[in-house]
């Protein structure tokens, strides 16, 4: 069974790949733009999968963990060059949220 990994330690991996080019990471608009690239990607398959307008049969059908995947490398590569700590980022943003939405939405009753 395979181990899971923190945030950190796959931040930490995908820093380790990326500092093994010279080329080093994108700027910041490079990787913005190849997010943007990776989320429409991830949104084509959603489509397919989901929604309304399948592909053509010329068209690679791809796993919608394949493009989150693809979606994150982008995302981890993005904070590390920003120096983001992505689960410190996380846990802020859930911290925001459990306050902020405490009544926002119903919530499940507890079974016993």
């Amino acid at each position: 069974m395979e181990q899971s990994k923190s945030l950190q330690l796959l931040q930490d991996d995908v820093h380790t790949y990326i500092a093994g080019f010279k080329e080093g990471y994108f700027p910041p608009m490079e990787l913005l733009a190849r997010l943007t690239e990776e989320l429409g990607e991830l949104s084509r398959e959603v489509q397919h999968v989901f929604g309304m307008k399948k592909k053509k049969s010329t068209e690679q059908i791809r796993s919608l963990e394949e493009e989150t995947g693809d979606l994150f490398f982008v995302l981890i590569c993005f904070a590390n060059s920003q120096g983001i700590s992505l689960e410190k980022a996380l846990t802020t943003v859930l911290t925001k949220f459990k306050e902020r939405d405490a009544d926002r939405w119903t919530k499940k009753e507890e079974q016993e």
